[in-house]
């Protein structure tokens, strides 16, 4: 079947009838002046417990912390990069003795034990100086995540305890300059000297070096290098090992460290490049939860699969992509915070009285430009909310993972964490960009934050994982469903999988497709739902995402499988169809993300809150469905008509929002001292 081809009613996606229903305002109830709208009121301390979830103790305490330490915002601006470096590691030390930091880690080192905790500390971080996330990102994510997850007693003993408190400072050494990305073709070298019983690390030129390594450059004295592992002349893939790169403060000998220099922000991180001359480690440096060499030089792992085995070691790390996905999404709750209370003090023009001009929030246009985005951060807020408990539940399980315990579950934390890491990190970028623009000239003055959010974010959407590849991975599981032979695929390995199954099997086997059954049992209009279902019926915009996700991954399927047919290069084939792979999973990833926000806003009772949310969850889906008008209108689900009412929708939505929204925006719980902008903020006053 051609991909453009709309496929039959009985093919279509539905929402299962467990499927949360969600009492949403009626279609007639849309015209406030005409119906008797009651006006929801919002109770902002409900909304923010609602928001914080089961760890708002957490997050109070570092909302806490971060107004303890707000002067740091302005040393970001007046400080020397040296010396603001210090400062944001004296902050880093001073919320480490709080253990808000370390709540991830065992109790028994010094943590909290809990690893959900830990996550919406980091996220709560995001509201403050994006400088100390980072570091605590780097300190007790990356580096203590390494040592915790990739090493056994013996480094927890050496280093867990010290790492907690912040006395050991430490560093994650995994990116290279010429491979990026491809961390299986890293080129730094471990070769294990059987005689010595060491490993002797080595950098073998430049494309090699270790490069924007964060608290390299200043105040690691340990990092974690992730090098290709070598016994007597053969190679068993990337393994992680400790490395001394400091004693004193002094740079060790063998080692080279060199300051990557100013960069577009977060320049209180001193991200350095490492090269290795022939560095000596202890047998014991190796971080051996998955793999051991044993003193005589024998190679000994529990997965046999090296392919298996690195991908099991990656996947440990995922916390870090969960944590910089939520603190995006938090970043964008500072500017909208910002630029909607500014809209509600900033007036401009004679728009409706000769005597006072409007507020700018009056305007639809203005209300156009930020309700969207504050619909869609709720969404995504609850979507990152399900990553969490997912990567929480995963990891405080039963059982080691080498023994493959739920494999399936995992793959499926990786690829949800990558394709809401991605959302929550562009949808930042986007966000900041229109709420400075909203906030006109006074926008682009320092003090009123955006400088630095712009600058400190940007770089979100490419670490933890450049976001089109991370798409990619969503891409892959979907259409090999996690296949036994999931590690063994690179993405060639992944075209010649698919081209090897029918197309229906392809789609048999997604997710999406498993919902459904006939999207007449649940919406009106029979063939003709997607023009008779209303347009706040969450059952219809949830078919509409469905859709798309499916029709995608199956004009996917028929690409790949017609490119091998006609004996094309698999590299060549999946060249063509890249940009079809990364669509079908953004499609998929939005449909979760809309599931997440559907699901949590039917679990409320009646009342007030669960309208507000309702509301801002239809203009969520409204014009999602509406920035994509044009995939739907070229695949026969949505008519000019329909396209043109959807405007409209959204527009009625945006004036119901309007009232709200100050209220809206203040759950999300920024302190005070974390917004600044005082002229933005007090304007009129």
């Amino acid at each position: 079947m051609p991909t453009d081809e709309v496929p039959p009613i009985a093919e279509m996606p539905t929402v299962e009838p467990e499927a949360p229903q969600v009492e949403h305002v009626d279609d007639d109830a849309v015209h406030a002046d005409t119906t008797g709208y009651r006006q929801p009121e919002v109770d902002v301390d409900a909304v923010r417990t609602l928001l914080d979830g089961r760890y708002g103790e957490v997050r109070d305490l570092v909302r806490a912390n971060l107004a303890e330490h707000a002067r740091i915002l302005v040393d970001e601006e007046e400080m020397s990069t040296a010396d603001f470096r210090e400062r944001v590691k004296d902050v880093v030390v001073m919320m480490a003795s709080t253990g808000q930091t370390g709540m991830g880690f065992p109790q028994s080192y010094g943590g909290g034990g809990d690893i959900g905790a830990s996550i919406a500390a980091f996220e709560t971080l995001a509201f403050g100086d994006l400088s100390v996330l980072v570091k605590v990102g780097v300190q007790f994510g990356l580096f203590g995540g390494a040592i915790l997850q990739l090493g056994t007693k013996p480094h927890h003993d050496a280093h867990l305890a010290d790492l907690v408190s912040g006395r050991t400072m430490g560093c994650f050494a995994m990116t290279e300059t010429g491979h990026g990305s491809n961390v299986q073709a890293l080129g730094t070298v471990a070769t294990y000297d059987v005689e010595a019983q060491e490993f002797v690390i080595t950098t073998p030129d430049d494309a090699s070096r270790k490069d924007y390594i964060g608290n390299a450059a200043a105040h690691a004295e340990l990092a974690a290098v992730f090098a290709q592992l070598e016994v007597d002349g053969v190679r068993h893939g990337v393994h992680a090992f400790v490395v001394p790169i400091r004693e004193g403060g002094r740079v060790v000998d063998g080692v080279r460290i060199e300051d990557c220099g100013p960069k577009m922000g977060l320049n209180g991180v001193d991200n350095g490049r490492i090269w290795f001359d022939h560095v000596r480690v202890p047998r014991t440096a190796l971080l051996n939860q998955f793999a051991e060499v044993t003193p005589e030089g024998r190679y000994l792992s529990p997965i046999d699969n090296p392919n298996k085995r690195f991908f099991t070691m990656l996947g440990t790390l995922v916390q870090g992509r969960v944590c910089v996905g939520g603190a995006a999404i938090n970043a964008a709750k500072v500017a909208l915070t910002i630029a909607t209370r500014y809209a509600v003090r900033r007036r401009q023009f004679e728009a409706t009285s000769p005597d006072e001009e409007q507020l700018l929030l009056d305007y639809g246009m203005h209300q156009r430009r930020l309700f969207p985005l504050i619909a869609r951060t709720y969404a995504l807020h609850f979507a990152q909310e399900v990553v969490a408990g997912q990567l929480h539940d995963v990891f405080t399980g039963p059982g080691p993972i080498e023994e493959g315990n739920d494999e399936h579950a995992r793959r499926m934390l990786e690829s949800r964490a990558a394709g809401t890491k991605a959302l929550g990190t562009w949808h930042a970028t986007r966000t900041i960009q229109e709420c400075r623009e909203a906030c006109g000239g006074a926008g682009y003055l320092s003090e009123n934050r955006f400088a630095a959010l712009k600058a400190d974010t940007d770089v979100f959407t490419t670490f933890e994982g450049d976001n089109h590849v991370l798409l990619q991975l969503v891409a892959k599981g979907l259409l090999t469903d996690y296949a036994s032979e999931f590690e063994d695929m690179d993405q060639f390995g992944m075209v010649r999988f698919v081209a090897g199954l029918a197309v229906e099997t392809v789609i048999e086997r997604t997710a999406v497709h498993k919902l459904v059954q006939s999207v007449r049992d649940l919406l009106p209009g029979g063939d003709r739902w997607d023009q008779e279902a209303g347009l706040l019926d969450p059952n219809y915009q949830l078919a509409m995402l469905r859709f798309r996700e499916e029709h995608m991954l199956g004009g996917v399927a028929r690409r790949l499988k017609r490119g091998i047919d006609q004996k094309m290069n698999p590299g060549a084939v999946f060249s063509r169809v890249q940009d079809h792979v990364i669509a079908a999973a953004r499609a998929h990833t939005e449909r979760l993300v809309l599931e997440a926000f559907v699901a949590r806003t039917a679990a409320l009772p009646d009342g007030d809150l669960k309208v507000a949310l309702n509301l801002l969850s239809d203009l969520h889906a409204l014009t999602t469905i509406e920035a994509d008008r044009a995939w739907f209108m070229e695949h026969g689900r949505l008519s000019s008509a329909r396209s043109k009412a959807i405007s409209r929708e959204i527009s009625s939505l945006c004036r119901k929002i309007r009232p709200l929204a100050v209220d809206l925006v203040d759950a999300f719980g920024v302190p005070e001292e974390m917004l600044r902008s005082p002229e933005l903020l007090t304007w009129g006053e």
